[in-house]
């Protein structure tokens, strides 16, 4: 399943933005050559060539990407025979700079249209929910309570910024590079100094900060072993086995060592603090719903839910675009973080889910986007930087240096493969 929404998201991101260069290509009567799902690389999967159509359709064998042959033009092919002979009217080195520049911006401004579209239908449909940071507590990993985090600190801000959403806190640290924490901790308030070198650890280490959850009950199942035992929804679990607990995550251990016995718990419930015998069961659970606090929750109608995409969707590019900028901070460390398919396989749920699967897809359409926008020859930042060149200077670089570009630029982003993938083999060795 896992493998099937990689290969469905790959493909209808990589339509997008070719479709981009192609209908901006159309627009200026610019010859399209090919237009292609994958690379086809010596033979293709299926093509098809309608009747008074300059354009060949099809899908190639290598899941890789996919690509749209516009004539005139230096791309990824490195085919320049026909640079040899003299301009063409219907090709692209021929357009004005301006319609030259629309092109190759094309496939960028649909991925970023793509994902507003998207995020629009998600905040139509199901709504925006988050979990505040306003009033929640955090619970630490080990490399947390190395940087001087402690279980049940509510974080207040990162520097002078004050973060909102509680599952982006450790993204929003790194983010700003923040040189201070600024805690409540058991009613004071706590600075925690950060190590700069620590952050391509906080890159690298998913979880630092779990949700601290109170042990409050929310609901006890019929098919519960303890639906009959007198808890009731409100009721917090204090203790267990005489242990004293203050959040769900500290229950864990403690319910494990108690697997298919009869344990008291001691729980508080409005003014009274009561014991009552339960079944932990072979799992080592209690068959009990806990509440999940500070999850807030945005409806929007079909016409709100417009710009509230819009905001997101520029909300996620200004981070993706953070999130370049410490990658190419070698100090950082960030390059470690770089991922391949493989990593993209793991965000995707193993049950297919609409909700999960359209926020990932807009998600990816925004780092597509943004990613094409690096000005390395082989991308479309490279071919938009050339361009924007020849409009300010009003010299045009010579065919012979956009080729000799066009290779630097594949070395390049092969470079780029081969670290992604080698950092996804050694996250999965380890």
């Amino acid at each position: 399943m896992k493998i099937l929404q990689v290969l469905l998201a790959l493909s209808i991101l990589i339509l997008i933005h070719e479709l981009g260069h192609f209908v901006f290509a159309k627009m200026f009567r610019i010859r399209v050559e090919k237009f292609y799902l994958f690379f086809d690389a010596g033979f293709a999967l299926f093509k098809f060539k309608p009747k008074n159509s300059d354009t060949e359709y099809g899908i190639g064998w290598l899941p890789l990407g996919g690509y749209c042959k516009i004539s005139g033009m230096i791309d990824e092919s490195l085919d320049t025979e026909a640079l040899k002979s003299e301009p063409k009217p219907w090709e692209f080195r021929s357009k004005p700079a301006w319609q030259r520049l629309l092109v190759m911006s094309g496939g960028v401004l649909f991925n970023f249209i793509f994902a507003i579209i998207v995020y629009i239908g998600i905040m139509a449909g199901w709504g925006e929910s988050y979990i505040s940071n306003e009033e929640n507590s955090i619970y630490v990993n080990e490399l947390a309570y190395e940087m001087g985090f402690r279980n049940g600190d509510r974080i207040l801000k990162f520097d002078d910024y004050t973060p909102e959403r509680f599952e982006m806190l450790q993204a929003d640290m790194a983010r700003q590079t923040a040189r201070k924490a600024t805690v409540l901790r058991d009613g004071d308030t706590v600075n925690i100094y950060l190590d700069q070198n620590r952050i391509g650890d906080v890159l690298n280490t998913p979880g630092m900060f779990d949700l601290a959850i109170p042990f409050v009950i929310d609901t006890v199942p019929p098919s519960s072993p303890n639906h009959d035992a007198g808890l009731s929804g409100g009721d917090r679990i204090t203790a267990i086995a005489g242990h004293p607990i203050e959040f769900l995550q500290d229950s864990r251990s403690l319910l494990a060592d108690c697997k298919g016995r009869t344990i008291d718990i001691t729980v508080v419930r409005d003014a009274d603090t009561l014991q009552v015998p339960v079944q932990v069961d072979t799992a080592g659970r209690l068959g009990i719903y806990t509440s999940i606090p500070g999850v807030k929750t945005r409806e929007y109608s079909v016409l709100s839910a417009v710009p509230a995409g819009i905001r997101h969707t520029f909300s996620t590019i200004g981070g993706y675009v953070q999130d370049l900028k410490l990658i190419f901070t070698p100090s950082t460390e960030a390059y470690k973080s770089v991922g391949s398919f493989i990593a993209m396989g793991q965000i995707f749920p193993e049950a297919w889910d609409w909700y999960r699967f359209l926020n990932i897809l807009a998600l990816l359409s925004i780092m597509l986007g943004v990613m094409n926008l690096i000005p390395i020859p082989a991308l479309d930042g490279g071919h938009i930087v050339f361009t924007l060149y020849e409009m300010i200077t009003g010299k045009k670089p010579s065919d012979k240096f956009l080729t000799a570009a066009q290779m630097v630029g594949m070395v390049l982003l092969l470079g780029l493969m081969i670290l992604a993938f080698g950092n996804d083999i050694g996250r999965l060795i380890r």
